[in-house]
């Protein structure tokens, strides 16, 4: 195992583990590996020169994330593709996706992520991934003390028609009832206003620990709730719309803005310290989603990239 400043995803091969280069070499492999033990050890794992075709990636990902969720209350422009496979992001190409822990804004997420490259970009593109307790004990002292007692995340989802996702298309369903159901007991508070949009209201810790190591991660995602963390274009939208418009917001626990420089700080140390997995058609990465975080590069040429979800 790599110690924390040195860490690296580990790699696994078909010539280092002294199987065929086929997914029925992966699945031998699998078969010899506690991939639950082995995850929590090592953090992020890259499975490269299977072989693995998309005729082939579902059976992959069977073998890996045999109870895939769906991305119900994702905030992420995404596809669905197959039996719970969606398109990794449709953000545009020209940006840079922060480091995050995917859907750490919930009441729950995925214990672990599977990203399979179908087609490699012409350029960039890569997924850095970083490690989560690194990221913590390197941001400032004061900001670490600033979002101790947690984050507000607020999301307004339109009801078919406006800016950022609709609560249709985050939820997976069209019944208002079915929403509120997967909303109660989330300590989540929620308000339908006359337009039909769907605001909702939740407070969420600023870290977490491993519920196998218990170590401690920065994760959040209140980077990419606030203005400050979406790029030049986020001034452009704030002209056009109220901070109560806005698809999504971020606050204190106690309500009081989050300084701009604090998300500034928070981006900008955290792809720092990623380390980059560049893609090659057939590759995998498996991930821990509460010991890493993970973000793109941005890229040129067609890119397609999978990922599937697990508890």
């Amino acid at each position: 195992m790599s110690t924390t400043l040195d860490w690296q995803p580990r790699e696994l091969t078909p010539d280092g583990a002294g199987v065929g280069a086929s997914v029925q070499g992966l699945l031998e492999l699998l078969g010899r590996l506690d991939v639950g033990a082995l995850l929590a050890d090592e953090k992020a794992l890259v499975l490269r020169g299977f072989g693995i075709t998309p005729e082939t990636h579902g059976t992959a990902v069977d073998a890996l994330l045999p109870r895939r969720l769906a991305y119900v209350h994702g905030n992420s422009p995404r596809t669905k593709v197959g039996d719970n496979v969606y398109t990794s992001t449709e953000y545009p190409a020209e940006f840079v996706i922060s480091m995050h822990n995917e859907m750490s804004y919930s009441h729950t997420w995925p214990s672990r992520l599977l990203f399979f490259c179908e087609q490699a970009p012409q350029s960039g593109g890569a997924t850095p991934v970083v490690d989560g307790r690194l990221w913590l004990s390197t941001l400032d002292p004061e900001v670490r003390a600033a979002f101790a007692p947690g984050v507000r995340y607020v999301q307004n989802l339109h009801d078919g028609y406006g800016f950022g996702k609709s609560w249709q298309n985050t939820f997976e369903t069209d019944d208002p009832s079915a929403v509120e159901s997967f909303l109660t007991g989330t300590g989540a508070e929620w308000t339908w206003t006359p337009d039909g949009t769907l605001r909702i209201s939740h407070l969420r810790p600023a870290t977490t620990r491993h519920p196998v190591t218990g170590t401690e991660v920065w994760f959040n995602q209140a980077d990419q709730f606030h203005h400050a963390g979406l790029g030049e274009h986020a001034a452009a939208v704030q002209e056009l719309m109220s901070e109560d418009e806005l698809p999504q917001a971020v606050t204190f626990a106690d309500g009081s803005p989050i300084p701009a420089e604090y998300i500034t700080h928070i981006q900008e140390t955290g792809l720092a310290l990623a380390v980059d997995v560049e893609w090659a058609p057939g590759d995998l990465l498996l991930i821990d989603n509460v010991l890493v975080g993970h973000g793109r590069r941005p890229f040129t040429g067609a890119r397609r990239v999978l990922v599937a979800m697990s508890d």
